[in-house]
């Protein structure tokens, strides 16, 4: 049994800012994948996949107990698949902001909601809104909470307009330009970053009226510039918000970028050779990096693996 495969997603742009109706920009991330699976021979992750899904069909079971006019799974089946081993197959890498838990959420969906909203439909907004709130209450088993953002992305696999809380379409970004000079890419920090903890500082931050001012003013007002200057492919004008942004998440969200990227991420804004960002709730994973010169930009972060993700 190989199920069909699901994405990795890459937030663009709008961590922390959706949670206070920013505007956001999700895309499918290719290079790598999840799909559910059965081994004759489960290697030990395989073993331990299959433990994780065992709990969470108990979780699943539970939820369709309670709200069972919003979910309804082939429970049965379910378990039984995963008495014969079942686990999920996968290439995303977990704490790295790249959604490997929604990848999980949308195979399990796929493969057993009895009364599923399909991606042939014709996806109304409304339709997108109910899936993304389902996939947030399955995927808030894995991270305490969650917007359903990313198995939405991964189980549609195409890019995700986020306008406001209620207000989220699939959209069309320009096409990748393969012999193009500025790059999208993924920094990968060495560390696993875990989002509840994040979350719990970004929330503890929101108490104060000099940070909600500085969301809603600057950090706000950027993230959403950037989501039109991208979907119009207005470079210029984005790499000078994105300039902002980068400033603004290196003062106000230090504990969510590891400390040993601080400076690198402050060379990136002096000498404009690349711009960082958090990728997901940070903390750790990937950074987010986007630059005019993707030579340049190797140069300057020589000595540091870096992932091309789209090119322009």
């Amino acid at each position: 049994m190989k199920g069909p495969l699901f994405y990795a997603k890459i937030l663009l742009f709008g961590e922390y800012g959706i949670i206070k109706n920013s505007k956001g920009l999700a895309i499918p991330y290719n290079a790598a994948k999840g799909a559910l699976k059965i081994d004759k021979q489960p290697s030990e992750k395989a073993v331990e996949s299959n433990k994780k899904l065992s709990q969470y069909a108990t979780y699943l079971e539970q939820l369709q107990e309670e709200q069972s006019d919003r979910f309804s799974f082939d429970i049965e089946r379910l378990k039984e698949d995963i008495s014969k081993g079942m686990y999920f197959d996968s290439s995303i890498p977990q704490g790295y902001g790249v959604g490997s838990s929604g990848a999980l959420v949308a195979a399990i969906y796929n493969n057993y909601a009895t009364e599923k909203i399909t991606v042939l439909e014709n996806l109304t907004r409304e339709k997108l809104l109910e899936l993304k709130q389902l996939f947030g209450i399955m995927e808030s088993f894995f991270h305490g909470t969650s917007s359903g953002l990313d198995p939405l992305n991964s189980y549609l696999s195409l890019p995700i307009l986020i306008q406001a809380e209620n207000h989220i379409a699939s959209t069309s970004i320009p096409s990748q330009n393969v012999d193009g000079k500025g790059a999208v890419f993924l920094l990968d920090s060495g560390t696993v970053g875990e989002t509840a903890p994040m979350v719990q500082i970004f929330f503890e931050k929101m108490k104060t009226e000099g940070f909600r001012s500085m969301l809603m003013n600057k950090f706000i007002k950027h993230t959403d510039a950037c989501v039109d200057d991208f979907i119009n492919g207005d470079f210029k004008s984005l790499f000078k918000h994105l300039k902002q942004l980068s400033g603004v998440v290196l003062k106000n969200f230090k504990p969510m970028i590891p400390e040993q990227f601080h400076d690198v991420w402050k060379k990136g804004i002096e000498t404009n050779d690349y711009y960082l960002k958090l990728c997901g709730s940070g903390g750790g994973g990937y950074i987010l990096g986007f630059t005019q010169d993707l030579e340049k930009a190797k140069k300057s972060l020589e000595g540091h693996q870096i992932e091309v993700v789209y090119t322009f």
